[in-house]
């Protein structure tokens, strides 16, 4: 088991353009449906694995490009320590005060190791100033627990930590 990085900040807007930030449906619409269905599904069925808007289910960011990752670790704590800094990195231009606050960051992260440590995937997502976004991700892979069937996106090697 391992875990992979992931950040993307953008407009709000963009962010909030959720039919790409969801798989596409396995059966694409049937034949006869609205011309803006079958579109909308083949814009997503192209573009989901491609874009770098950050899934709705954490997991899927493993069929992101490869360079979506931002670094991969053996150890839960040190991509927890990746998470922090990040956290660290943007809490100035955190839009809410209160989500600033250095003891919370630091319980969210110490949250976030035991939960890698478990198994699990974190995602952490805040408003930046306006209008845009910040969107953290540490996703366990080999195989994810949410769904085991994503294969790994990198020729991963141990050790490798942040890029």
């Amino acid at each position: 088991m391992h875990h992979h990085g992931y950040l993307w900040t953008g407009p709000k807007a963009r962010f909030d353009d959720e039919a790409l930030r969801r798989p596409p449906h396995p059966d694409p619409p049937p034949a006869g449906s609205r011309p803006e269905l079958i579109e909308r599904y083949r814009r997503v069925a192209a573009e989901f694995s491609t874009s770098d808007l950050p899934p709705l289910e954490t997991a899927y960011w493993l069929v992101k490009p490869r360079s979506s990752v931002r670094g991969t670790w053996d150890e839960a704590k040190e991509a927890a320590v990746w998470l922090g800094e990040r956290l660290a990195e943007y809490a100035p231009r955190f839009a809410s005060e209160s989500d600033r606050d250095t003891t919370r960051l630091a319980r969210l992260v110490n949250a976030a190791a035991g939960r890698l440590h478990a198994g699990a995937d974190v995602s952490y997502g805040c408003y930046l100033e306006r209008p845009s976004y910040l969107s953290l991700a540490v996703v366990t892979c080999s195989p994810n627990r949410a769904i085991p069937d994503l294969a790994c996106p990198c020729a991963w090697s141990s050790g490798q930590g942040a890029t």
